[in-house]
């Protein structure tokens, strides 16, 4: 039997460990590192226990709601199918995965750190499962402060520009989203239900301006081409953490956010911006995967590559198909798992040798060969190879993408060939050949922790690369919900007209 609350217990769990971690004094850093991974393995226990109760069906699972704020009619109500499922499960996974690579890296104000990253996981979590509008901008404007402060106090570098730009560019879109809350809000008979939202009637310029204001929010989160210059400075400048929660989760809270608002909540809007959306996603995955290719730091190499994969899931949620829209799903998944990955692999060695350039190494795979074999692994996922994570969710947006028009199918390959390219080419210069420099001679292999980080990593790859049906059939309800909603052009218009 699962507690009536297991979702809240999702959401609240880490703020809870939160709480203790500022309750420990500051010397114990041994007891406050080792609270926030239990706090986090708590919680991934606690989701597969949910997992295996939750039936993947039409409606939203695990539903509660209660009356929070009564003059503005504010309930706390939340709710999950599928597609949030998943990814709360991405979340949750990741998580004690961020907390380990942060042991050794992060050396100065600890407990503030471990603070804001459980902080930042309570805010992940509710974004996901949140059904009010408010409480969505709420669980979101939590999400985006400690991402902040993970950039501007423990990165390095240019740190402060990175997180300044980070924090104006979503802040910027997150106004325009609550300009468009608020309206709905008072369209709605002042409401923040979203599922009464998704009956309320729309005229074509309120659509086109309300899904201006959503998708704005969205598109700088994904990011989308152009609004993606302030992602390869996070990336470079924050901590090994930073980067593998911010490639694994924040960036499918835009991609999320089309999902469950955007998209459902004005379908003719929808059906106006679709080929401008497309567009700007094939252009994404093209110049992501050109400008990837001529970097020379590695850390920013993986960060252009996210621009490009994050392009095949917009590519896959606007062909409006089945086979899309599941592909682009499941994509969000694979990126955040081999994505990740890359970055905390990038970060491994970064500990080591203290430089990200491609041109600092060299001939490693025989200095590193555990290291180099992980670091192929999680290459070949992040391209696509058939029998691993990505090859599956490409696959499965392509076909979406023809069936659409096989224009938009032709550019994306391109993409494809391209990420093949760039990637090969950076672990060619990096592992094989002759050992440029000496200092690499001394290299340590990886140890039993890094090794505990990667592999469950890995294996979870190798997993959906071969047997993929069981995500699959928990989504597949959630997403041909989500098409009826998002593909029923003009009837809400109609209904308004009629009025």
């Amino acid at each position: 039997m699962i507690p009536e609350n297991i979702l809240s217990i999702l959401i609240f769990l880490p703020l809870a460990g939160a709480g203790i971690v500022l309750l420990l004094p500051n010397r114990e850093t041994a007891t406050i590192k080792g609270w926030a991974l239990l706090t986090t393995l708590l919680t991934l226990a606690a989701n597969i226990w949910a997992w295996t109760h939750f039936e993947g069906k039409t409606d939203f699972e695990f539903q509660k709601t209660y009356l929070w704020i009564e003059a503005f009619n504010i309930y706390y109500r939340i709710g999950v199918d599928g597609v949030s499922f998943l990814l709360i499960s991405l979340t949750n996974f990741i998580m004690p995965i961020a907390v380990l690579c942060s042991w050794r890296e992060i050396q100065t104000r600890v407990k503030e750190y471990m603070f804001v990253m459980l902080v930042l996981h309570t805010g992940m979590v509710g974004t996901f499962a949140a059904l009010d509008g408010f409480l969505f901008y709420v669980f979101w404007e939590v999400m985006l402060i400690p991402m902040y402060f993970l950039i501007g106090v423990w990165g390095s570098g240019r740190k402060i520009m990175a997180a300044f730009k980070f924090i104006l560019y979503t802040m910027a879109g997150s106004l325009l989203m609550l300009v468009g809350i608020l309206y709905i809000y008072f369209k709605a008979g002042q409401s923040f239900n979203l599922l009464q939202w998704l009956q309320t009637p729309f005229s074509f310029a309120e659509q086109f301006w309300l899904f201006l204001a959503f998708a704005l929010a969205f598109a700088i989160k994904v990011p989308i081409f152009p609004l993606h210059t302030w992602l390869p400075d996070a990336h470079t400048e924050a901590p090994t953490a930073g980067s593998v929660i911010l490639a694994g989760i924040l960036l499918k809270m835009g991609t999320y956010g089309f999902y469950r608002f955007a998209m459902p909540l004005f379908p003719d809007a929808v059906f106006y911006f679709t080929p401008h959306i497309l567009t700007l996603a094939v252009i994404g995955i093209v110049y992501g995967s050109l400008v990837a290719m001529v970097q020379k730091d590695i850390k920013r190499l993986v960060a252009y590559s996210s621009v490009a994969h994050l392009g095949f899931v917009m590519l896959g949620l606007f062909v409006l198909n089945s086979r899309g829209v599941e592909g682009a799903v499941l994509q969000m998944l694979n990126h955040g798992l081999s994505t990740g990955a890359l970055f905390l692999l990038v970060g491994m060695i970064y500990e080591r040798r203290h430089s990200r350039l491609i041109a600092d190494y060299g001939g490693i795979a025989k200095i590193v060969p555990m290291y180099s074999f992980f670091f192929l692994f999680v290459t070949l996922s992040s391209v696509g190879l058939p029998g691993l994570n990505n090859f599956v969710g490409e696959f499965l947006v392509l076909l979406g993408a023809f069936e659409f028009d096989w224009f938009w199918a032709a550019v994306a390959v391109v993409g494809v060939v391209l990420s093949v390219c760039y990637m090969l080419w950076m672990v060619e210069r990096v592992f094989f050949g002759p050992v440029k420099q000496e200092e690499n001679r001394g290299l340590k292999d990886l140890g039993w922790r890094e090794a505990a980080i990667l592999v469950p990593m890995c294996a979870l790859m190798l997993l959906i690369g071969v047997y993929p049906k069981p995500l699959l059939d928990k989504m597949h309800a959630s997403t041909d919900a989500f098409l009826k909603l998002a593909t029923r052009q003009a009837e809400q218009t109609m209904a308004y007209d009629e009025r």
